[in-house]
């Protein structure tokens, strides 16, 4: 029986895995960490995000100048079958109002649970605190028993991007692909910093909700948070790259209503109100919204179409992205031409890559859990394919 060796126990590494497996290999996964699933089952804390309920042309389109080549790797394994997937683990499924898909229980442990019994009923051997260190005369990995070495008759490497280090993904991996080409790590998914007056500290924590955020074209009507390092969240995530890219960021306080609609608003007679409260009165501003424009709109403009303005288009400077560590997740990683049709790296005959390792990009919203484990399904399907020399299905 053929082996087929798996690293790294994310949702990438685990599909391979399973496929493998299904192919009739043996086949061990070698995990670093001392349990599996780590980054996985933390974004489930917040509500596991598993797909997008979309047609396919939609779908890939978020995954930018990558989409073309994954195409096919994702219509294989699109958001239905992602939520057959679920469903099939035990865990029912539902569709939020913004096409976001999630377990109802809304965790990854439940998932895993099941995942990790089916695998084991297949015969498949996870082995923890196994860190990859090196390729010499097979591949080397750092154990609890020392230094050891495995020659496997083929290998997916599922290792993941560069963020959440104490997670699993630290990128290391990358010093040990020599020849093959790489771009460089960068954040995705990100908060920016911005170097907040003392006057905005009792608002910091907050979420700020119904607005836009405009950069470089993108628009997103996510709600954002305000922290003590910046802003973050979903709504900034959403157009991060064009800001890391370095597109000026605009709110919009008021989205709902146009400029005009504003206007007329604000020429409404103040009286001896201040500025502050007939803002308040006129268009319900909430407390940090104000606090917003109090902080990146001074001075006020006194007449009323102006002050519409800005308030539609609050420009807010930031100082860029928070440490590529603190990411959601990372651009970067084996770039996509380096791989072949079946995601084997052409310059490491037997050798596949799968998950947020290859140079992809995608935001939340699940796309990337999604990218991961259809990456992950056909790395496997297509490895286990070259070692039986048949033709993948």
């Amino acid at each position: 029986m053929s082996e087929a060796l798996v690293i790294g126990a994310g949702p990438a590494g685990l599909m391979a895995a399973e496929a493998l497996a299904r192919a009739g290999l043996r086949v061990v996964v070698a995990e670093a960490k001392p349990s599996v699933g780590r980054k996985f089952l933390m974004a489930g804390k917040s509500g596991l995000n598993i797909t997008k309920d979309e047609g396919i042309d939609a779908f890939v389109a978020a995954f930018a100048e990558a989409g073309p080549v994954l195409r096919p790797v994702m219509a294989a394994f699109g958001p239905d079958a992602v939520q057959d997937w679920a469903r099939g683990l035990g865990q029912e499924v539902f569709t939020g109002s913004s096409g976001r898909v999630f377990p109802v229980a809304m965790k990854a442990s439940p998932l895993v649970r099941a995942w990790l019994a089916r695998l084991a009923g297949l015969g498949v051997e996870i082995r923890t605190r196994w860190r990859w260190i090196g390729i010499e005369d097979g591949l080397r990995f750092d154990t609890p028993e020392g230094v050891q070495v495995m020659r496997p008759d083929v290998t997916v490497l599922a290792c993941g991007g560069a963020s959440w280090a104490r997670l699993g993904s630290d990128g290391a991996w990358a010093g040990l692909l020599a020849g093959v080409p790489l771009a460089p790590f960068q954040p995705a998914n990100m908060g920016f910093v911005v170097p907040w007056s003392a006057h905005m500290a009792r608002h910091l924590g907050q979420p700020v909700k119904g607005i836009a955020l405009h950069a470089g074209g993108q628009v997103s009507r996510g709600e954002i948070v305000l922290s003590a390092p910046g802003i973050e969240g979903g709504g900034i995530y959403a157009v991060s790259r064009a800001l890391r890219e370095g597109a000026g960021l605009v709110l919009d306080l008021m989205p709902d209503m146009s400029v005009q609609q504003v206007g007329e608003r604000l020429a409404r007679p103040r009286g001896k109100a201040s500025w502050s409260n007939h803002l308040r009165k006129v268009l319900r501003l909430d407390p940090v919204k104000l606090a917003l424009l109090m902080e990146f709109g001074q001075p006020l403009p006194q007449e009323a179409g102006a002050l519409a303005a800005r308030i539609k288009a609050l420009a807010v400077p930031h100082q860029g992205p928070r440490p590529m560590d603190e990411a959601i997740s990372t651009a970067g990683g084996i770039r996509l031409a380096a791989l072949d049709d079946g995601l084997m790296i052409r310059v490491m005959p037997g050798v596949f890559a799968a998950g947020e390792m290859l140079d992809w990009e995608a935001p939340t919203g699940g796309y990337l859990i999604s990218g991961a484990l259809a990456t992950g399904l056909w790395a496997g399907r297509h490895a286990a394919s070259w070692v039986q020399g048949a033709e993948a299905p």
